[in-house]
């Protein structure tokens, strides 16, 4: 089943084309990665697909739904959530009220308890911390706070965006390791990455981004062992 499909996409920041007829899908199950340089137009997609920028031309459609006119709340609500690149954590609040706010779909505290439950289940060192302030966690943890708090939010499809960015080697390796599990447990997971070897290593399938355009696609094991993306990303 796809789950998400995406054609002709094409976004503008004034006269800047961001985006340029992008086409592209994500099936329900899948670990599908976004890779690309630096302003190759990833984020762009995510807060497009989120509603926080409006496509200028195309068309996105979730679960049969489409997006284009969605307003940004409506889409949280029908499954999409995004982790922002950088995390954006409340860091004058603890790390249970930042959990509790990822929550807000869900009014009743039974129900939120329980999905408390499993996302300290799977991040033990924010259950460890739960009344210290966000701002006082490694960057990794926050990174895990970030994550955490949209697992809360019961996501469809979660929106990865840049989530190994500026994290020590040892929590990049648990971060990925994390993203899979809760693929395999049930989560659909779109990845942005500029860490295209570890992205590509847990992705079904892959796209190359390029100045706003996609140049490449396949498998995410065919597209590391393409002599484009090693020359390009992988430093061969």
């Amino acid at each position: 089943m796809v789950m998400l499909k995406v054609d002709n996409l094409s976004v503008h920041y004034g006269m800047i084309h961001a985006v340029k007829k992008v086409s592209f899908e994500v099936k329900q199950g899948e670990i599908v990665s976004l890779i690309g340089a630096n302003g190759a137009g990833k984020t762009t997609i995510l807060h497009t697909l989120s509603g926080l920028v409006k496509p200028s031309e195309g068309t996105m459609t979730f679960m049969d739904e489409p997006l284009e006119k969605m307003p940004a709340a409506k889409i949280v609500k029908s499954g999409l959530i995004q982790v922002p690149e950088g995390r954006h954590i409340f860091s004058g609040l603890t790390v249970l009220e930042n959990l509790e706010l990822g929550a807000y779909l869900y009014p009743n505290r039974a129900e939120s308890q329980m999905i408390m439950k499993t996302v300290f289940e799977r991040f033990p060192v924010l259950a460890e911390r739960k009344n210290q302030e966000a701002s006082t966690l490694s960057g990794g943890e926050q990174q895990m706070l970030a994550m955490g708090r949209a697992l809360m939010s019961r996501p469809k499809l979660l929106l990865l965006d840049e989530p190994s960015m500026g994290l020590a080697p040892i929590f990049i390796r648990e971060i990925f390791s994390i993203i899979k599990e809760i693929n395999q447990q049930g989560t659909t997971v779109l990845l942005i990455e500029q860490n295209a070897k570890m992205a590509l290593s847990i992705a079904d399938r892959g796209y190359v981004l390029e100045t706003g355009k996609l140049v490449l696609e396949g498998t995410g094991e065919n597209l590391l062992q393409s002599s484009e993306v090693q020359k390009a990303y992988l430093g061969g």
